[in-house]
């Protein structure tokens, strides 16, 4: 794996420096003044201004350092400022950058080639590519409108898709008719329509709601925004068995579980199903926007036919070659084994921290509930310290590292934590 005392040593000052206008002002404090007045609010006030990034560390503007623990919420695989994955970028967009989806280029054949080996998809299975995770869910969403098409093409009698209570699966408008919080659908309905929510682990639920009339299942293995929640035991094998037979197409979200997250290239790799489809992004292209729908299986794969989907920066030789040299580094550099190893060292060491009361998760996406409702406190004493964590709820912390953190990296924010809980407390 990189040695972050080697990325550090890198030269961090490229043209792009010239072409930031500073106007004499650097602090993080000045930036956020300038971005105030020049973006949009709909993400807040950014909690830092970062400037630089090495291995698993990033620099803000005023020269602070911190161990990202949430690397940019699961993209950042391989930290920052790989030097494979970027030089590769480097050389692919020196070559060739854009050609548009009227041709092809051999990074994207050999990417599609290389994600339907990595998850054992079968015969006739095909990829289509984004640019994010919410496009490739609304491509999903397409699909399933197409499995309930009639023999004239037109929307039959399928036309109900079921999605779980706590589910993310993006912005866009029908990537949010998928998503369950309320907060996040109410000022855009009236969403696209057919979506129903049922409980989440309920197999009895889920059984109950899938006859003749769904089209498709959405599916996260462990729903991240809801603060790192697992599907039970057993559930991914029920939801296969009642779509199968109702003959639903089953869709697992693994836009934040996939590419090594959990130890494996897909986390429901071992579940003993093959689903219909996959969305893959975050950590496929280390940092370079590409996502993924992987449909599995010629009749699936078949669902959309020519001129029913398309965009125009999907799959472009840049970002398809970003994702190859990530997933090449991921397999010579044993990151998958780094994953589990430290992976299994952070949640034994946060059950151990008084104050903690539940840790959740698999491999390097973790999440661990507190005693008191101090989550966003303990994100602004993480950032005082020099960690970013992320708070998906009042009580959840939620970790999602770059899976090339190492045992001692990971041994600091144990040891921190303890004083970090305080800090959070006594702020209240």
């Amino acid at each position: 794996m990189s040695n972050v005392e080697d990325l550090d040593k890198l030269d961090h000052q490229s043209p792009v420096v010239e072409l930031v206008e500073t106007k004499g002002h650097t602090s993080g404090a000045d930036w956020l003044a300038r971005y105030s007045t020049s973006l949009m609010g709909v993400f807040g006030t950014p909690q830092r201004v970062l400037v630089r990034g090495a291995g698993c560390l990033v620099w803000d503007a005023d020269g602070k350092e911190y161990l990202d623990l949430l690397g940019g919420i699961a993209v950042n695989a391989l930290g920052h400022a790989h030097p494979f994955v970027t030089s590769v970028i480097s050389s692919q967009l020196a070559t060739l950058g854009h050609v548009s989806n009227f041709f092809t280029s051999p990074t994207q054949i050999a990417l599609a080639e290389k994600l339907l080996a990595l998850t054992h998809a079968p015969a006739g299975s095909k990829v289509f590519f984004t640019n994010s995770g919410t496009e490739a869910n609304e491509a999903a969403f397409k699909l399933a409108r197409r499995n309930g098409a009639g023999p004239d093409g037109t929307t039959g009698k399928r036309t109900k898709i079921i999605a779980l209570e706590g589910a993310f699966h993006g912005r866009t408008m029908g990537a949010l008719a998928l998503t369950a919080k309320k907060a996040y659908r109410l000022p855009f309905e009236p969403l696209p329509g057919g979506v129903v929510h049922i409980p989440f682990g309920d197999v009895a639920a889920l059984e109950a709601a899938i006859d003749e009339t769904v089209a498709a299942v959405f599916l996260e293995p462990i729903q991240g925004e809801a603060g790192v929640r697992p599907l039970p035991p057993g559930y991914l094998k029920a939801a296969r068995e009642a779509t199968t037979k109702a003959g639903a197409l089953l869709i697992l979200d693994e836009v934040q579980t996939g590419i090594g997250r959990t130890g494996k290239w897909l986390a429901t790799e071992d579940a003993g199903i093959v689903p219909d489809a996959v969305t893959l992004a975050k950590g496929l292209g280390g940092g370079f926007p590409i996502g993924a729908l992987l449909t599995f299986g010629e009749r699936t794969s078949s669902l959309l036919s020519a001129g029913q989907h398309g965009t125009t920066f999907g799959g472009n030789p840049v970002a398809t070659a970003a994702a190859l040299a990530t997933l090449h580094a991921i397999e010579s550099q044993r990151v998958l084994e780094n994953v589990a190893l430290v992976g299994d060292y952070l949640r034994t060491g946060l059950a151990a921290v008084d104050g903690v009361t539940e840790v959740r998760g698999e491999g390097l996406l973790i999440g661990f509930d507190l005693d008191a409702d101090v989550a966003p406190a303990v994100v602004t004493a993480g950032l005082d310290a020099g960690f970013i964590v992320n708070s998906p709820g009042p009580h959840t912390i939620r970790l999602a590292p770059p899976l090339i953190l190492t045992k001692d990296q990971a041994g600091t924010f144990l040891a921190a934590l303890p004083a970090l809980l305080q800090t959070a407390k006594d702020a209240q």
